[in-house]
């Protein structure tokens, strides 16, 4: 893989977000954004993105968890990130957002129950990756259409960087089901880090067979 591509990380998308996890609330998943004519703080990052914007899935009040924000791309963070991705859209092939939780393997749409022309060609490969998971570490994950899988979700990176171009575009859901959510306890991220990787090598080693 890194023989054959350049591979881009972002670490995390919402430092000031993660910070106030650590200092304030736990399980806040908002930015820190001020919000005008409203008290309460933050956009919802993986709803801000120009795909079916603010649609069913979201919502345009800001004091709603999944709140879309002013407009599409009203964030820093949305902005810096579709801005590196539209001036490398003619040669990133692959698009990769890790989440927690749910211990899913989806692709586009989540934005709608649409199907994307390739969603055979994508279905195969999380049901791949899946397999090999339960294979290697014994661990069940779903696979499917975003919307199909879990719900739908507007606004969302994945969707929109498919729309882009980028037709190998993914969205991971780490550890675990539920027992512990967004608290996983530190012993069990080495096991989900390996089985995002083999999911990613999966579908890595695919998209450069298919573009070489």
């Amino acid at each position: 893989m890194l023989n054959k591509m350049d591979i881009y990380i972002l670490t995390v998308m919402n430092p000031d977000g993660y910070k106030y996890t650590w200092t304030t609330d736990r399980m806040w998943r908002k930015n820190r954004s001020e919000n005008k004519d409203s008290y309460c703080a933050g956009v919802d990052l993986n709803r801000n993105f120009d795909a079916n914007w603010c649609t069913k899935g979201a919502s345009d009040d800001p004091c709603d968890p999944t709140y879309c924000g002013q407009f599409p791309e009203s964030e820093p963070e949305t902005q810096a990130v579709a801005k590196f991705l539209r001036s490398h859209k003619d040669t990133v092939k692959l698009y990769l957002s890790i989440h927690s939780y749910s211990q899913m393997l989806l692709f586009p749409y989540s934005c709608s129950y649409n199907e994307i022309p390739n969603h055979n060609e994508l279905f195969e490969l999380v049901k791949e990756a899946s397999t090999k998971i339960r294979r290697y570490y014994r661990n069940n994950y779903k696979y499917g259409s975003g919307a199909k899988t879990i719900y739908l979700a507007p606004g969302g990176s994945d969707d929109w960087a498919y729309d882009l171009g980028i037709k190998y575009s993914f969205t991971f859901e780490l550890q675990d089901r539920g027992q512990y959510g967004f608290l996983l306890p530190p012993s069990f991220i080495p096991q989900a880090c390996n089985e995002a990787l083999l999911a990613a090598k999966v579908i890595a080693l695919h998209v450069i067979n298919k573009t070489q």
